[in-house]
């Protein structure tokens, strides 16, 4: 099984149930591998991990390919946001990069629906933990109402991905917070997908052009 489930015990209150998903040749390969830290929806949705299931992985490894990085999904918690659980996540990353070979320098960070929101906040509370962010919508309201803390992100690697056939995250709140992080000089990608519902994030990993720039070790090769 590349894919595994398990579960994070963080406080004595919450308990992070998470997807593991591991590269086909992890075992037998000495390299270290990339991570990336997919979050998925909120906890209105849940606590289990089955809607991670159908929609927190790349569309290569729902079809059973194996994909060169390791992905960690986790679920929020119930009736809870990821606003709350920040520390959790970044012990969750700790602990993965403890336990397996992660290379240090190439941790990636991305979500879709509230999820996308709960990766700008992340990527501002530890910005230099990701090589790159890659937020799938961009609605968060703090960042929205408070847009100097996007500049912390300034020098970090952007790519902004948008579906636009749902209404709950409007295209305007992506081009705000890109055209924001130009504005403090950083470099951000924003990538429309006409007709595609923002919960649709496989869709983007058909994309040989961000395929190209995640496989990028020095995350300085133009797409």
């Amino acid at each position: 099984m590349r894919v595994q489930e398990q579960t994070l015990s963080h406080t004595d209150w919450l308990e992070l149930p998470y997807l593991l998903y591991l590269p086909d040749d992890y075992e037998t390969s000495k390299q270290d591998v990339p991570l990336i830290l997919f979050l998925h929806g909120i906890g209105e949705r849940g606590n289990t991990l089955e809607s991670v299931k159908k929609h927190g992985l790349p569309k290569n490894i729902e079809a059973g390919e194996s994909f060169p990085f390791i992905v960690i999904a986790p679920q929020c918690p119930l009736n809870t946001k990821w606003e709350y659980h920040f520390s959790a996540l970044k012990h969750l990353i700790d602990s993965v990069c403890e336990s397996h070979r992660v290379d240090i320098n190439r941790i990636y960070l991305t979500g879709l629906s509230m999820g996308g929101s709960g990766t700008w906040s992340l990527a501002t509370q530890y910005p230099n933990l990701f090589a790159a962010i890659l937020p799938i919508c961009g609605r968060e309201r703090g960042e929205l109402n408070y847009p100097e803390r996007l500049e912390s992100l300034k020098s970090t690697p952007v790519w902004c991905f948008h579906g636009d056939a749902d209404p709950v995250v409007p295209l305007e709140s992506s081009i705000y917070l890109t055209d924001t992080l130009k504005a403090y000089g950083g470099d951000p990608k924003l990538t429309i997908y006409e007709g595609v519902d923002h919960d649709s994030w496989t869709q983007t990993y058909d994309n040989p052009e961000i395929y190209k720039w995640l496989l990028s070790h020095h995350l300085d090769v133009e797409a």
